[in-house]
């Protein structure tokens, strides 16, 4: 199997030899447990990693029995490191991307340097493990098969009240990242702006010992939170179900197609006036041109 020109062997390593690969590898967000056979594997192969703290990942290393080069790669100092971690792939050097935990660029840093790389014609390969948000969803309730990460809502609580705002009508599952010292007041903006009556999960603590899912209204969960005495420690997953869809919009859709459909009619034969109202408004060919038919003859 050829991946962007270099031969991948069974622990994930290029054959090739044609400079280093760049891998984004997933570490555990709590449960140490949780990192992957491949993912040790990648890290105890690799020449250097880029972690966001060297002093959290160097525990993880030696967790493993692992020494390696360590560079600091966080959000201040990115744009400055990614020239030397390229520089290390050009050297035929192979590099390990790791966050304090869970999957790298999922609001942590590490974007520069991916991008960098590819630019620059390295591979980048993922070695895919725990997410906070993939997990905290996983076990919410909460509807799936559309959903909206959002990272961190502003610090600031007329920013973050506006941020609440705009996605006030998003229909797809609202997944944020909170902090434990603005979490209770989040959720009350959440409560002012969503309405209390809106259905949210939160996961606090996500595969540690004190792992909690709140869940229910927002007025529920505020008060599940309150009698908690540990219910704003921690690291949180806030998940806000969806607004419900607008009703209404198909029977306007279908009031402003007879209205095209009407105007149409007397200038062009049935089946180009279905053709055209379908074009512009997106509804069925096949029921415009019946329902074109219909008009006509009433």
């Amino acid at each position: 199997m050829k991946i962007e020109g270099g031969e991948l062997g069974n622990d994930g390593g290029r054959k090739d030899g044609a400079g280093g690969t760049l891998y984004v590898v997933a570490t555990p967000i709590g449960n140490l447990d949780d990192l992957s056979p491949r993912a040790t594997r990648t890290l105890a192969r690799v020449d250097v990693v880029a972690a966001e703290d060297t002093r959290h990942s160097g525990r993880l290393l030696s967790h493993l029995g692992l020494h390696k080069r360590l560079i600091a790669l966080h959000d201040h100092n990115e744009k400055d490191r990614a020239s030397a971690l390229i520089a290390e792939l050009a050297a035929g050097r192979d590099v390990a991307l790791i966050s304090d935990a869970g999957t790298p660029l999922i609001s942590d840093p590490g974007y520069v340097v991916v991008r960098e790389a590819r630019s620059a014609g390295y591979p980048v390969s993922p070695i895919p493990g725990p997410c906070a948000l993939v997990a905290a969803l996983s076990a919410a309730g909460l509807p799936t098969d559309r959903f909206l990460f959002a990272g961190f809502l502003p610090a600031k609580r007329a920013a973050r009240r506006s941020a609440l705002e705009s996605l006030g009508s998003e229909t797809a599952t609202l997944v944020f990242y909170e902090s434990p010292h603005r979490v209770l007041d989040c959720v009350q903006d959440v409560a002012d702006i969503l309405g209390p009556d809106r259905e949210i999960v939160l996961g606090r603590e996500i595969t540690k010992t004190f792992e909690t899912f709140y869940s229910g209204t927002v007025s529920v969960v505020q008060e599940a939170m309150e009698t908690d005495p540990h219910g704003s420690r921690g690291e949180f997953v806030l998940m806000i179900r969806g607004a419900q869809a607008e009703t209404g919009k198909e029977s306007a859709g279908e009031l402003d197609a007879d209205r095209l459909i009407r105007a149409l009619l007397p200038e062009l034969p049935v089946k180009k006036v279905a053709r055209i109202a379908s074009e512009l408004t997106g509804l069925s060919k096949n029921e415009l041109y019946k329902r074109a038919l219909a008009l006509k003859e009433g």
